[in-house]
């Protein structure tokens, strides 16, 4: 009778463990994409864009460290602790010439469970995107729900054609 008792309550433990599974691509970033408003298909082409943040201690950190050429789509981390990132950018050309612009996206952070088995995550919603527009002409949101899917962008960046 004892076999048939510890067998049962094994079986009992067994089925009570949870089958829920935790995202294993948990990372929750913003997507920017650079745009032309001169129709130009390679919206960077020789130019090159760094963009930096201030830390929390203070201290300044390179989210994006000289993006140019054929890429004209990125991800930065987004905090989940302040209502507004502050991000720095600076764009250079072949000739020497630079512009620097600074980025304010005020967001709200809300935290996303799976399961209790499962680490809490932070999702967003982008309320609004400023920029200083040296460098750029515009800044638009185009999806302000920032989740786990990478496939949507968030934020277009508009270069300015005189630069």
């Amino acid at each position: 009778m004892r076999k048939i008792v510890v067998l049962l309550l094994t079986v009992i433990l067994i089925g009570a463990c949870t089958s829920i599974d935790c995202p294993v691509q948990n990372f929750v970033g913003t997507n920017y994409a650079i745009k032309n408003n001169n129709r130009k298909s390679n919206p960077l082409d020789t130019d090159t864009l760094w963009i930096w943040s201030t830390r929390a201690d203070g201290a300044d950190t390179i989210l994006l460290n000289g993006l140019s050429g054929d890429n004209e789509t990125f991800t930065l981390p987004i905090s989940y602790t302040k209502p507004e990132d502050v991000l720095y950018t600076l764009l250079k050309d072949t000739l020497g010439n630079s512009w620097l612009d600074t980025i304010h996206v005020q967001k709200t952070d809300f935290q996303h469970f799976e399961s209790v088995d499962c680490q809490v995550a932070f999702f967003h919603e982008i309320k609004a995107v400023t920029i200083t527009e040296h460098a750029f002409d515009s800044i638009v949101i185009k999806n302000s729900h920032v989740n786990y899917d990478p496939t949507y962008d968030h934020i277009y960046l508009y270069l300015k054609a005189d630069r």
